[in-house]
């Protein structure tokens, strides 16, 4: 699992992904108050939800390459963290909504123009599979583009699903169909968005890396030649990408400092092919801790 090079993002493709998405979440507004369509409305809220997404995606990505300060030393690269989470809890708001709505709408039926709802979901529907197409390869690594690549399938899904509506209303003048719809819709946006709160919350609480076995890692270090153990380790995402590692390393013997270099080359090696993990800071000892645990708990 080495490192692998850091993959650049397009930001042309996320710019026109934002305007697509913009743009037809004002149409779908339109045409959902024309049909007095609740479906069509909660998917133009997902596509405004999917452009912001992808809006905050741009201006993270921007503002995550600027170089580190002193008063930021691990640079910007965790704001993209912070706006995947963000763009999830806005997500999870607008699923909550889109259940109280349908509700209301079960309890008190209304007349849906089935036409108007059928032409702009379709509308939609090709600006959602555009957008799906020219981010396809952002998404699998960045979490933040992954976020809204997510929400952008669950438009798509969401689009066909107004369609199918739009149809049977059109023909059977089915409307129950409308409400019931919008709770498909809530329900996975919902589902989607919770995904992406887990895991960006497991990042910004400084979490092991979910592929990440520490077990297997301190095996690792204590079979190279020198190394009795190692404790206090702590690990954790700066993103979805870079790991970083930093530990206790107790010698078998006490040797002078500059004789660990190599030591500690040979580990940082070893760290990054064998467990991708991309930043290394480590303490050589010589019995000089007491407590030899591989995780210390401060809080004791």
């Amino acid at each position: 699992m080495a490192q692998k090079m850091e993959h650049q993002l397009n930001t042309k493709n996320l710019r026109i992904s934002v305007w697509l998405n913009l743009i037809i979440a004002l149409a779908e507004v339109v045409g959902g108050l024309l049909a007095n369509s609740l479906s069509l409305l909660s998917d133009a809220l997902h596509n405004l939800g999917d452009g912001l997404a992808l809006l905050f995606a741009y201006v993270a990505n921007k503002v995550g390459k600027r170089d580190a300060t002193r008063r930021k030393t691990f640079g910007y690269k965790r704001i993209e963290i912070l706006s995947a989470f963000i763009n999830s809890m806005v997500l999870i708001a607008i699923s909550v909504y889109l259940f109280v709505e349908a509700i209301r709408r079960f309890l008190n039926p209304a007349e849906v123009d089935g036409t108007i709802m059928l032409i702009v979901a379709i509308i939609g529907l090709l600006a959602n599979v555009i957008s799906v197409i020219i981010l396809h390869k952002d998404s699998a690594h960045n979490l933040n583009v992954k976020a809204a690549y997510l929400h952008l399938i669950g438009d798509t899904l969401s689009s066909v699903a107004v369609i199918g509506g739009g149809v049977l209303i059109y023909f059977y003048d089915m409307h129950w169909v409308d409400p019931l719809i919008t709770v498909l819709i809530g329900a996975y946006i919902l589902k989607e968005a919770v995904s992406i709160v887990k895991e960006t919350v497991d990042i910004l609480m400084q979490g092991t890396p979910k592929d990440l076995d520490l077990d297997k890692v301190q095996e690792a270090i204590e079979q190279m030649p020198g190394i009795k153990n190692i404790h206090h380790v702590h690990t954790w995402s700066m993103d979805e990408k870079q790991f970083h590692f930093e530990a206790h390393v107790d010698l078998e013997k006490d040797i002078m400092v500059s004789d660990s270099t190599h030591m500690q080359q040979e580990i940082e090696k070893m760290l990054n092919k064998r467990f991708g993990i991309y930043h290394v800071t480590l303490q050589f000892e010589h019995d000089a801790c007491s407590d030899k645990e591989l995780v210390n708990n401060h809080s004791k």
